[in-house]
């Protein structure tokens, strides 16, 4: 017994905490690099700030706070018909954009250890940059909202959220990663409107949500007052992109939009993701076992009817849609979707009620 140590037999206790801290060693250790890394010098490392290209479609207008599409209206072309100086007509010609397309500093890193992945861009935060910027061209739903961003690591798709949204709040767990997000936002202070506001907070899936102010010790300017507590109930839209890699993970990002999306006003959240393929030996196959863990917790949204008898018995809250990326135009310059790429529209499903909130 661990009690007793006669001389000849030494303890295993040592060694399995040995084992533990080695495992988590390892991970800390482990760096990866994501593709994107624009305008990067070869064999850089550290950080860097790249610059997004997003461009605009030719009708569309950026106006005191939203994006306006603006027609060419024939009966003003009517009313506005007169003659020149040499007597030929002068007609009025369409208003031409000053720019025709957004640019947005980036700062982050080129590699990063697991836990601190979100110092990096990652391309399925680029798609969901996609979706945001069509949602905001093509129809008002996004102004005046308030928004929350999970996982938003270096920021990008909360700040062009920002550009049409009431309030915006990008959250992510780490000091690191925290600071660089604020970083961030104040480089592209001149893209934001001075009527909106942009908070970047600790919010941490393991622990209790809403979050306390206990749960940021460790970082108390990323800390949330009581009346952003109350604001975060009024959101009405989550995004949240490259959250799905580790089931743990996966496993607390659902515990949380749980809270989070049976509270207060009806939610919305858009996820982005990059389906990511390892060799599993009980398997003996090549799969991707992040998104079956997703998976297990989303059903496919089906007619209302099918819904109900879900309802009963089924411990999935969560239905969902996943979104064709082929009508999605690619605002974002310089980088390829691939194949494994997806994007899905998620409802929670209040257990033991017939509705969705």
């Amino acid at each position: 017994m661990e009690g007793e140590t006669p001389p000849i037999q030494p303890s295993p206790a040592p060694e399995t905490a040995s084992s533990s801290e080695e495992s988590e060693q390892e991970v800390e250790n482990d760096h990866v690099m994501s593709e994107i890394h624009l305008g990067c010098p070869p064999k850089f490392s550290g950080s860097f700030v790249s610059h997004f290209t997003f461009s605009l479609p030719p009708d569309v207008e950026y106006i005191e706070g939203k994006y306006e599409y603006e027609g060419f209206d024939d009966s003003k072309l009517r009313q506005e018909v007169s003659l020149d100086d040499d007597g030929d007509l002068a007609l009025p010609r369409r208003k031409k954009h000053l720019k025709d397309t957004l640019d947005v500093a980036i700062q982050h890193n080129i590699t990063s250890s697991i836990p601190k992945v979100g110092l990096q861009v990652w391309r399925a935060e680029l798609v969901l940059c996609d979706f945001v910027l069509h949602k905001m061209y093509t129809s008002s739903e996004f102004n005046g909202i308030v928004a929350v961003e999970l996982g938003a690591g270096t920021g990008l798709v909360g700040m062009l959220l920002a550009r049409v949204a009431k309030t915006v709040y990008l959250t992510d767990h780490g000091v690191d990663i925290l600071e660089n997000c604020a970083s961030n936002v104040h480089l592209n202070s001149s893209l934001l409107p001075s009527k909106t506001s942009v908070y970047v907070r600790e919010l941490d899936w393991k622990a209790s949500c809403p979050p306390t102010q206990d749960n940021c010790a460790s970082c108390k300017s990323f800390a949330w007052s009581q009346s952003e507590f109350e604001e975060l109930k009024k959101a009405s839209l989550l995004v949240a992109a490259d959250v799905i890699y580790s089931d743990d993970l996966t496993d607390a990002l659902f515990h949380t939009l749980e809270r989070l999306m049976s509270n207060g006003l009806k939610k919305v959240l858009y996820l982005a993701l990059e389906k990511r393929y390892n060799f599993s030996i009980n398997d003996l196959n090549v799969v991707a076992n992040g998104y079956s863990r997703f998976r297990s917790y989303v059903r496919d949204e089906i007619d209302d009817a099918e819904n109900n008898e879900l309802q009963n018995g089924s411990a999935s809250a969560f239905v969902g849609t996943r979104i064709d990326l082929t009508k999605i135009p690619q605002y974002a310059v310089n980088y390829n979707r691939g194949h494994d790429l997806e994007l899905w529209k998620i409802k929670y499903m209040r257990e033991g009620k017939n509705s969705i909130v």
